[in-house]
């Protein structure tokens, strides 16, 4: 399967050569290629990533500043003409720093980081926590702690059993970046912990006290999933 990633960076041309690398390697699938950073802010608000190629020095927000105004943190491919840059990316947890003009050899090296860190994620470890931004910083969740995600246009609410987190960002968006099985949309606004739940009528389910809808579309495979629960 072909990564998932975007390109930033306001040169034309370092875009054109990031996207023919892209296409040569027939391992990278361009979600979204984007001139400047606010522009690629807006996508990835609605549409998760697995991979950013981003270039530092932009106009208005420079690639670390987007980085901070991200609702969550797909992995990272710095793209620059300066290495004065590596320990602030390294700082930020970066995949991988490509100096320009990038060769294609050392993007594959870099496009291998990025294989390597998902495949041993993915077969090494359960994924069992979330990051998010709130309040201007970075916060780990436990996804056992969370009760219920709650959509609230262009923002959503974390609620857990102690404290509620707003970030800036989609219902979509976090549905495909949880990736439990234990959670579940059972509402155009409301993504469930199943195991929380505390009891269930036809249209309305309660967790921790807090009543929430269930939409018909839901109720059967919130039935099925409750069974096995």
């Amino acid at each position: 399967m072909k990564l998932t990633c975007i390109i930033v960076d306001d040169e034309p041309l370092s875009r054109s050569f990031l996207e023919k690398f892209c296409e040569r390697s027939e391992r990278a699938k361009i979600a979204g290629s984007f001139a400047s950073a606010a522009d690629a802010i807006s996508f990835l608000d609605k549409n998760v990533v697995e991979a950013i190629f981003l270039d530092v020095e932009m106009p208005g927000i420079n690639g670390f500043q987007m980085l901070d105004k991200l609702s969550y943190r797909p992995r990272v491919i710095m793209t620059t003409s300066k290495t004065d840059y590596a320990f602030t990316a390294f700082e930020y947890n970066v995949t991988d720093f490509l100096k320009k003009p990038i060769e294609f050899n050392r993007f594959l090296d870099a496009l291998t980081k990025i294989e390597e860190a998902s495949r041993n994620t993915a077969i090494g470890q359960e994924v069992n926590d979330i990051m998010i931004k709130t309040n201007g910083s970075y916060i780990r969740l436990r996804l056992d702690d969370i009760l219920y995600v709650e959509g609230m246009g262009d923002y959503i609410k974390y609620v857990t059993a102690e404290k509620t987190h707003i970030t800036h960002s989609t219902l979509r968006a976090a549905e495909e970046a949880i990736h439990d099985g234990n959670f579940l949309k059972v509402h155009r606004s409301y993504i469930v912990n199943i195991k929380k739940i505390s009891n269930f009528t036809d249209n309305c389910l309660s967790v921790n006290g807090n009543m929430i809808p269930v939409s018909k579309s839901n109720k059967a495979e919130l039935l099925e999933k409750l069974k096995t629960a």
